[in-house]
């Protein structure tokens, strides 16, 4: 069993929470919602929607972009029920979602701020999304929004510093093949057998639905905006202890339990895992690509998604001023920014076979 990680993305409504700091990733989700469209109507069989109709999110946090991509896809469905029978859904389908994530998740903010007005039943289901957390053949279709880039841990030897591994940095940036490989490696590990138990609670011919971020063929990490400002983060932390703000020792044995996989890396894990055909893998195009590059912006965005990383190794206090560094850090460093090589948004259809 995966056991549940010592962090968390921050719940509630305060300053530092996730709710309050994510909209951009809600602004990629509509972004994606037309091509989500397409991929249930061209992949999903009409022989699937039946009088109960189970949605399953996988990473759910706290909200709310949980309730964005899942009324995309039941909006879809419904869509292509009313064209395709000519019926109404709203008087021959019910909806159940079912909303996974750790068991430290914050579910009492989520289900406080379920949207009115939705169509559809819910259900927590607090487990690790590399396990099994359902029952055999029980939903129809899933989705992950921006988790499928974790891993279940650390890979052994990165946080060493007399292994050949060892990492000096909080990310693995791609400069260093040895760490490339050895998070390479785990992240094949953890997505097999993500795709496993996906694969046993998914109807047949059910469809799983992956909303995130990758790397461009042949692009390191560190090359991309969002690597660019990891590696401030990393250098914020690191000045955070020459002030003696912090411990050094700290810093040297922080590091994310994420790697942003190459495109083909992806791919391939998927192919060879022989569990799903890959029936669209699809650049979501957005106006500001992955975020826009304003330094505000960015400290706030990041802090919402690695805030909670940070926290739980360092202490609340210690990541309020890593980002107020990482804001003056984006400021004096905009050309390098604006001179990265992009990154890429992705929605991946999975069909189970």
């Amino acid at each position: 069993m995966t056991t549940t990680p010592d962090w968390i993305m921050i719940g509630g409504y305060g300053p530092e929470s996730y709710n309050q700091q994510s909209s951009y990733q809600r602004a990629l989700l509509e972004a994606a919602k037309d091509k989500m469209t397409e991929a249930i109507s061209a992949n999903l069989s009409l022989d699937l929607i039946s009088n109960r109709f189970n949605v399953a999110d996988f990473g759910c946090a706290s909200g709310p972009n949980t309730f964005v991509a899942v009324q995309n896809i039941i909006d879809a469905v419904e869509e292509k029920y009313q064209r395709e029978t000519g019926q109404s859904p709203v008087d021959n389908i019910e909806f159940q979602v079912l909303f996974n994530d750790f068991t430290l998740n914050d579910f009492n903010t989520l289900f406080k701020t379920l949207p009115p007005g939705r169509r559809y039943y819910s259900a927590g289901v607090p487990g690790s999304f590399f396990d099994r957390v359902l029952p055999k053949e029980s939903f129809h279709i899933g989705v992950m929004s921006y988790a499928f880039h974790f891993t279940s841990k650390i890979p052994k030897g990165i946080m060493d510093r007399d292994s050949p591994l060892w990492n000096k940095d909080m990310q693995c940036t791609g400069f260093n093949q040895a760490v490339k490989k050895a998070y390479l490696d785990q992240y094949s590990i953890d997505t097999k057998k993500l795709l496993d138990v996906r694969a046993e609670e998914l109807v047949p011919g059910g469809l799983m639905l992956l909303l995130g971020s990758c790397l461009r063929d042949g692009v390191k990490m560190s090359e991309t905006p969002k690597g660019t400002v990891m590696d401030f983060i990393g250098e914020s932390l690191s000045d955070l202890a020459k002030q003696g703000v912090t411990d050094q020792e700290k810093v040297d044995t922080f590091r994310t339990s994420i790697y942003f996989a190459e495109q083909g890396e992806i791919r391939q894990i998927i192919e060879e895992n022989g569990k799903f055909t890959i029936e669209a893998f699809e650049d979501i195009i957005h106006s500001e690509n992955e975020f826009p590059l304003d330094p505000k912006i960015l400290a706030i965005s990041f802090k919402a998604f690695y805030g909670a990383f940070i926290t739980a190794h360092f202490g609340t206090e210690i990541m309020r001023k890593a980002f107020e560094l990482v804001e003056v850090k984006a400021r004096e460093q905009m050309s390098r920014l604006q001179n990265c090589k992009p990154g890429m948004q992705y929605l991946i259809v999975l069909r189970k076979n």
